[in-house]
């Protein structure tokens, strides 16, 4: 149970990253917020550090803190050393472009390639859809997960859901994307410091001696029952990690926000040095080692062996440092779909926004009454990391798909990539549901590739144009012009 000290250091360190981020953006200016660009961009001016903090801790959540450690296995860590190739591309493929094209929104990209605004639309409805349905409610499950496990309270899991998406929700709507990097970069210090205290907490709390926990629990060559088999290292893995972090709003659109490609290739490779020394350790560590001494307990490791071996002061630290965690990376979530929604949707078919900050508020209130109710859907799972990536798939490689063929091509038909990516939700949901023909990873691997051959085909078929390898000079002209 919470006692004093704990439940002061918990309130003091909250409310003292809520004080830090209010005094570095009091002072901006008036103006920043009269357009999309503007708010959700903060209007361009977020230095190196912030990109790298904020991308950092809008990713390093629960579902990584404690859906990893609950695998309670040295093979997770694969996500994330994979996920440095995908910052590498991000930094120097799609960050060029994107800032040579002057984009708000990643999709936006697709309209100037495509020459189509219901291309565009389409994306944008699926990141929002997987959103609603996958991240909110897996980072709100996950972080209310914690708080119980850690703290040993006896509440529902809704109520501490519910306190979670009311704070997040206020700190997207009333401070856009400047509020949420800046306390994404002060939170990121704090937790990356406590994780890795832990880490060293928990490896002397069984004498630095892992014997006794499995050999197939201390590989990182995953046998075919495994969560990451070693061949799918070959095939869907680095394509995933190219959706997540290079084209997905959520990431992506921190490092759009600064005043340069150079000042935000700089934060993002920052954030992949984070990402490569310092995460593999905090994500599977204390899941490692909370098997030696409790079992398999699943998700419950991770608050588990943070409520027994921290004192009671550093508990109250680490919960602030978890809640943070958990915010930063709901209101990031909240604030990039509803940049989907005002930029690629409203302004494209309704009217232009006059006021962002009041739409873009009307929609994250909306999302956050349709993230919660779907809370209790991942309450029976027994993996948040894995249910989170397995279903991600019926929107991650159709969307992936869409983007190689704009980049790659030209003289393809909007149409036709629209095709492409229905066909590719299609056919992932009946590798995956009915089928089940191999590991899900692979199954992304043969979708991807199905999506751009189906989109191809269509093009040539069914609108008599013959697509053709893009050169690096039309890289701004649409595709159907």
């Amino acid at each position: 149970m919470f006692d004093s000290v704990q439940l002061g250091v918990f309130i003091g360190i909250t409310a003292l990253i809520g004080f830090l981020t209010y005094l570095h953006c009091r002072k901006a200016a008036a103006g920043e917020k009269s357009s999309g660009r503007d708010y959700f961009l903060a209007n361009g001016g977020l230095k190196w550090y912030f990109v790298a903090g904020s991308i950092t801790l809008t990713n390093l959540s629960t579902d990584q803190l404690v859906g990893m450690n609950g695998n309670q296995m040295l093979l997770l860590a694969w996500w994330e050393f994979a996920a440095v190739c995908g910052l590498f591309i991000l930094a120097f493929v799609f960050l060029p472009i994107y800032y040579r094209n002057e984009c708000t929104t990643t999709t936006e990209l697709l309209q100037k390639k495509y020459g189509d605004k219901n291309i565009r639309a389409l994306i944008s409805l699926l990141f929002i859809l997987g959103n609603l349905f996958i991240f909110l409610p897996v980072v709100l499950y996950g972080g209310s997960l914690f708080m119980l496990s850690m703290f040993d309270v006896q509440i529902s899991l809704m109520y501490v859901a519910m306190t979670f998406a009311a704070v997040g929700a206020a700190y997207a709507i009333l401070g856009g994307l400047r509020n949420i990097s800046k306390s994404d970069t002060y939170s990121g210090v704090l937790i990356l410091s406590l994780a890795l205290l832990l880490v060293y907490l928990a490896l002397k709390a069984i004498d630095f001696d892992l014997t006794g926990v499995p050999a197939e629990r201390l590989t990182l060559i995953g046998d075919n029952d495994s969560p990451i088999p070693w061949h799918t290292l070959l095939t869907g893995m680095i394509f995933i990690q190219i959706f997540y972090w290079s084209t997905n709003q959520t990431i992506t659109q921190r490092a759009m926000a600064a005043p340069s490609v150079k000042e935000a290739r700089k934060g993002v490779l920052v954030a992949a040095a984070i990402r490569l020394m310092i995460v593999p350790i905090i994500v599977t560590i204390p899941g490692i080692v909370a098997f030696k001494l409790y079992g398999d307990i699943n998700d419950a490791a991770y608050g588990r062996i943070v409520g027994d071996l921290l004192p009671v002061w550093l508990s109250g630290a680490f919960g602030a440092a978890i809640a943070a965690a958990v915010l930063t990376t709901f209101n990031s979530i909240l604030n990039a779909s509803a940049a989907l929604y005002v930029c690629d949707i409203h302004e494209a078919y309704f009217k232009k926004v006059r006021n962002v900050p009041k739409l873009s508020g009307v929609v994250q209130i909306v999302m956050v009454l349709i993230g919660l109710s779907m809370v209790p859907v991942y309450m029976a799972e027994e993996s948040l990391i894995n249910i989170l990536q397995e279903r991600f798939g019926f929107l991650s490689m159709p969307i992936l798909g869409s983007f190689i063929v704009a980049l790659v091509f030209r003289n393809v038909d909007a149409r036709a990539a629209i095709a492409g990516v229905i066909a590719g939700v299609t056919l992932y949901g009946y590798l995956t549901l009915s089928l089940k023909p191999f590991h899900y990873i692979h199954c992304m691997f043969v979708t991807l590739f199905f999506c751009i051959g189906f989109s191809l085909l269509v093009n040539r078929l069914v609108f008599g144009r013959h697509a053709s390898f893009a050169t690096k000079s039309a890289d701004t002209v649409p595709a159907s012009g």
